[in-house]
């Protein structure tokens, strides 16, 4: 077995979603999961089928998402993973309705950081064990940190 690091790559400002599920309709249930809840989000779904022709399945609705979406999934080559790739939107508009979705098994990471992931390979495939979301904490917040965070969340619309 060997374990080595796939690095995510994409544009610095583009969110994504990895994570893990457990049959063949999950991109078509993906899809819908998004478009049903955050109707103006562009994505690209990247699924990676674990047995018969073990393809990379893919959808979305705009190209730019669905390439970084299908590029990135036949770089992990991990069985029954799934990424998506959002502009327009972020992870905390549709996780939840992610994890709904009945094939989800569970979610690995939501971010726009530059992100590793950790990947054993075994006989028959390869299997992700975890991921680096970005870079090591700095230290421990301020003041001013916390009225920068809290004026941000505002700022967005997250916060009243």
């Amino acid at each position: 077995m060997n374990v080595k690091l796939i690095k995510i790559e994409k544009p610095l400002d583009i969110n994504f979603i990895l994570g893990q599920s457990h049959f063949i309709k999950t991109v078509e249930d993906i899809y819908e999961a998004i478009v049903t809840t955050t109707p103006h989000m562009k994505f690209g779904i990247g699924f990676c089928e674990s047995s018969g022709p073990a393809l990379v399945r893919y959808a979305g609705n705009d190209n730019e998402m669905i390439e970084l979406a299908k590029n990135n999934a036949m770089k992990l080559s991990c069985g029954h993973s799934f990424i998506i790739f959002i502009k327009n939107g972020f992870p905390v508009n549709i996780l939840n309705a992610i994890k709904n979705v009945p094939e989800v098994c569970g979610i690995f990471c939501a971010s726009s950081n530059p992100t590793e992931v950790i990947i054993m390979e075994g006989e028959n495939g390869n299997g992700i064990l975890g991921v680096i979301d970005g870079i090591r904490s700095q230290g421990l917040e301020t003041d001013a940190d916390i009225t920068e965070r809290k004026s941000f969340l505002r700022k967005i619309g997250y916060k009243l």
